[in-house]
């Protein structure tokens, strides 16, 4: 009898001390929630190209360092941004440093950049001549009208030798052109209209996102605009709120981005049109 309850007396204590074990791990023990290692990504028309690295990032992301990335799709370029001050999203991915400074002038925001992603090299495309070099003098060049892209177009005619711009301005204009030996015509258009009009002007500074509908490309391509200190600000980014710059979770979305298997992807689905914009050594 006695062998039988102490048996007992020992069977309760080893039951007693599984389920102190099993409150332990249900209710002082809380495995980490998925939710706090999910990050938010805001982009601007993601095309079927752009989904495709995304995935593949997010599968990194996974593997590598247990996060999971959830891509919000935006219609409109100012949406990203309010809805990144806002926390509605983690991160954005849309934008260049030009872009980004000039919305943050604009609306007194402090949103930094936390990685660079990549940068599409915009083109001067001709119909009539094969070279930059067979332009004639007083040859007209559309480029576009607003203030961002028209900017851009003028480095480009800058660095193709064709003109000079006022130094120590990222924004500019016409007005700046300091020096212009052929006498260029700089016709200004809206964007989405450089292309359309290439048959009437000798030659015409374009967009990525228009060339290609107005039938542009290699073939049409006399200059292409090189990846320099005057064209760095063009480079797009990942872009987080001031003070999330530094959370390492952010960051490893970040290097989860930069690996060689985004760069081949990128190669693999724009070819010569787009570059990884963190690994080039700016000259």
């Amino acid at each position: 009898m006695r062998k039988k309850r102490r048996k007992n007396r020992i069977i309760a204590s080893v039951f007693a001390i599984f389920l102190l074990v099993a409150g332990y791990f249900s209710f002082v023990y809380q495995a980490p929630k998925e939710s706090s290692k999910t990050v938010t990504i805001g982009v601007v028309g993601q095309t079927k190209e752009d989904a495709q690295i995304w995935d593949s990032v997010a599968k990194t992301a996974k593997a590598k360092y247990g996060i999971t990335i959830q891509i919000k799709n935006f219609t409109d370029y100012n949406q990203p941004n309010k809805a990144l001050l806002n926390g509605d999203i983690d991160l954005n991915a849309f934008q260049h440093f030009a872009f980004l400074d000039a919305w943050n002038k604009a609306n007194k925001a402090d949103i930094v950049s936390i990685g660079k992603t990549i940068i599409a090299p915009i083109r001067l495309y001709s119909l009539k001549y094969k070279s930059i070099n067979s332009l004639p003098d007083g040859a007209t060049i559309a480029v576009p009208n607003d203030a961002s892209n028209e900017s851009r177009a003028l480095y480009v005619l800058k660095n193709a030798g064709l003109i000079k711009l006022k130094s120590g301005k990222k924004i500019v204009s016409v007005a700046d052109i300091t020096s212009n030996p052929k006498n260029l015509q700089i016709k200004e258009v809206a964007a989405d209209q450089a292309g359309r009009i290439i048959k009437s002007v000798d030659a015409a500074v374009v967009n990525n996102s228009y060339a290609a509908p107005a039938g542009l490309g290699d073939k049409q391509t006399i200059y292409v605009e090189p990846v320099n200190k005057d064209s760095e600000q063009w480079i797009n980014l990942i872009a987080a709120r001031k003070n999330d710059k530094n959370k390492q979770i952010y960051l490893d979305v970040v290097k989860a981005y930069q690996t060689k298997k985004t760069k081949e992807l990128v190669k693999k689905y724009y070819g010569n049109t787009e570059l990884t914009g963190w690994d080039i050594k700016i000259k």
